[in-house]
């Protein structure tokens, strides 16, 4: 490697690092307050909350590679240019091609990175970060007893306090409604105070009630029971302490086998969505075959006499008063299967409209792997030379020119999606636009960085302009 190729790289490497991580960064917080409600009040731990995160970060590079490599492009050629460090070069009979090949080589394996990472490793993720958020939007939040509110977070039993201390322990005025033998409201317990814990590894919370009173109906023990006005016994018992038990196994954190989430568009493969999308399509193309055939019982043919005898209707204004009962029956059933027609149609038109968007989007799953991919050679190409032009390194210029671009490729990306999923034009057009559109301008960048343009200058566009009104002339 000459001496060339390694300035180049290791003016290219250390912010290409840098913007990856920042872009990583700032897509994963953004894709993460999504969920943000999920998250709070569960007490899940670092562990899990790490977990989701790894995941997720791993489903956002082939999002943030190609705007890493825009913008540290644009800030490698452009602190070259601001420093002199490019016109140095050219003056050695270098040419600007020459200087670019080190970083396209560069831009070239992480297309290729960016394909097989999406192929083999976000699948993965995607699985593991979507069946843990599953989990963890199960599960219950975690115990939070506050004053004057009836809790029913553990099962079977209905809390209530009338001051909570600032320890987080100690109680007073609790009120207690057992709902366990599921009876109603018929087992209570009141306590002037009390004090709760957990015990065992915080799998049972343990509450301990001062000076209370237990009423129960349904029951008769000792002198303290009597009986109400509908013949039921029910008896009270005081206690100066009393211990009870709650199992908290309810508020873990469940996993669900993840052979369940594998059906999913994010979580297959190449050859996984092909396969789907073909089966949806064939059995398209079965339904539409078959719609014919499902709809004739819905008619009714005359036999042939009969239709000979109706050659020659004749035709008379038809009211409700003229018409006899048996005429009267026909016509009804006639618009009865009128009706069922319509209904029968419309709902098989729904049902295809509904299988051919969902082979598009399995469809549009497989050039999403493509597309991202080469958006990094797309980038590279428009990155690059747009440094050498504007002679700007930096975080100023760089990161306006490379969000402008970035909104541009994700805007053309959202349209070509949703075009391609309604039909409006075929799912390889509207998943390829965006390249097929940014990759001229990259050219013309190139083409105009090689020839030393002043692209951003006034004097470049008032001599275009010049031209121009003369070619029209």
């Amino acid at each position: 490697m000459k001496k060339l190729d390694k300035l180049i790289l290791k003016s290219f490497l250390g912010p290409f690092v840098l913007t990856f991580a920042v872009v990583e960064f700032i897509l994963l917080t953004q894709y993460m307050l999504k969920y943000l409600d999920d998250l709070v009040g569960k007490d899940l731990g670092i562990q899990v909350i790490i977990q989701l995160l790894g995941y997720f970060s791993l489903n956002m590079v082939p999002v943030a590679l190609p705007l890493a490599v825009l913008l540290s492009s644009l800030m490698t050629f452009g602190n070259l240019g601001e420093h002199h460090e490019l016109t140095a070069i050219k003056t050695s009979g270098i040419s600007l091609l020459r200087i670019l090949r080190p970083v396209f080589f560069v831009a070239l394996l992480l297309s290729v990175g960016a394909f097989f990472f999406n192929e083999k490793i976000v699948p993965k993720a995607n699985l593991k970060a979507y069946s843990l958020l599953w989990d963890i939007r199960q599960k219950k939040p975690s115990l939070d007893i506050r004053e004057k509110i009836f809790y029913n977070g553990i099962p079977g039993y209905s809390i209530k306090v009338d001051k909570k201390y600032d320890d987080g322990s100690t109680l007073k005025g609790v009120m207690i409604y057992d709902h366990s033998d599921a009876n109603g409201n018929t087992n209570v317990i009141l306590a002037d105070s009390g004090r709760m814990y957990t015990k065992f590894n915080e799998q049972y919370l343990a509450l301990d009630l001062f000076n209370g009173q237990l009423f129960a109906e349904g029951a008769q023990q000792g002198s303290m029971s009597a009986t109400n006005n509908n013949g039921a016994g029910f008896f009270r018992q005081r206690f100066e302490t009393n211990k009870l038990l709650f199992n908290l196994s309810s508020f873990n954190l469940d996993r669900t086998r993840e052979e369940l989430f594998k059906g999913s568009k994010m979580m297959l493969n190449i050859k996984e969505l092909q396969h789907v999308t073909d089966s949806l399509r064939t059995q398209l193309s079965k339904d539409k075959e078959t719609s014919g055939i499902q709809i004739s019982p819905y008619y009714t043919y005359l036999p042939v006499d009969s239709a000979r005898r109706a050659t020659k209707p004749k035709v008379a204004k038809v009211t409700k008063r003229k018409l006899e009962p048996v005429t009267r029956d026909i016509y009804s059933a006639a618009a009865n299967k009128a009706r069922n027609i319509r209904s029968f149609t419309t709902t098989a038109a729904d049902k295809r409209k509904v299988a051919y968007r969902e082979a598009n989007n399995y469809e549009i799953e497989i050039y999403k792997k493509y597309t991202q991919s080469a958006a990094c050679l797309i980038m590279f190409l428009i990155g690059a030379p747009l440094g050498a032009i504007i002679k700007k390194g930096g975080l100023g210029m760089p990161v306006i020119i490379s969000i402008i671009f970035f909104i541009i490729y994700y805007v053309l990306t959202i349209l070509g999606e949703k075009w391609g999923r309604e039909g409006l034009v075929i799912v390889p057009a509207g998943m390829w636009a965006a390249n097929f559109i940014l990759l001229p301008v990259g050219l013309f960048f190139l083409y105009q960085a090689r020839n030393d343009s002043n692209l951003l200058e006034l004097d470049f566009w008032r001599k275009l302009s010049l031209r121009l009104k003369k070619n029209k002339m």
